[in-house]
């Protein structure tokens, strides 16, 4: 509407506007549409991490549980583009001050199905779901990567 509303005004633009130009023009939503799909989303895996938390006690409850904890997860991590865009998302998660929570929780979310599907380890992948729990908290929380996450890994790796 504003390209017709340009050219209607005598205020033609170059026609030679780049790809990402032209996929960014067409692909603004309004305000109100990114908050609603950010709460959708959000919920969305919300609702994931709990029905994988209610599962946990069915028997083989703990790859229920690893499976919706995982996509709950990276549900409500990816909610946050809506608001903000997917470069700048990753832009901010893997800025210096998160980059060692980023790459810990992308591990733990990995890791996780691993040790469900592959390594039949019930017990590290919940432990593995704790870590991606911390780590999403950092990332989402924090400017800095706090020293008592480090020592919890720590510790937690120490059990392991």
């Amino acid at each position: 509407m504003d390209k017709l509303r340009r050219v209607l005004s005598g205020q033609e633009e170059n026609e030679e506007l780049g790809l990402t130009a032209q996929v960014l023009d067409a692909s603004t939503l309004s305000y109100s549409t990114r908050v609603k799909w950010f709460v959708i989303c959000f919920a969305g895996g919300i609702l994931c991490s709990i029905l994988g938390s209610a599962l946990l006690f069915l028997p083989n409850g703990v790859k229920l549980f690893a499976v919706f904890y995982t996509l709950g997860n990276v549900a409500a991590l990816s909610s946050t583009c809506f608001l903000m865009g997917p470069i700048k998302q990753l832009k901010r998660m893997f800025e210096k001050t998160r980059l060692i929570a980023t790459i810990v929780m992308l591990l733990c979310l990995v890791l996780t199905l691993c040790a469900v599907f592959w390594w039949h380890k019930k017990g590290l992948a919940i432990i593995f779901c704790i870590l991606q729990f911390l780590f999403f908290c950092v990332i989402c929380f924090t400017e800095h990567v706090c020293p008592l996450m480090i020592s919890c890994l720590c510790f937690l790796y120490c059990l392991v």
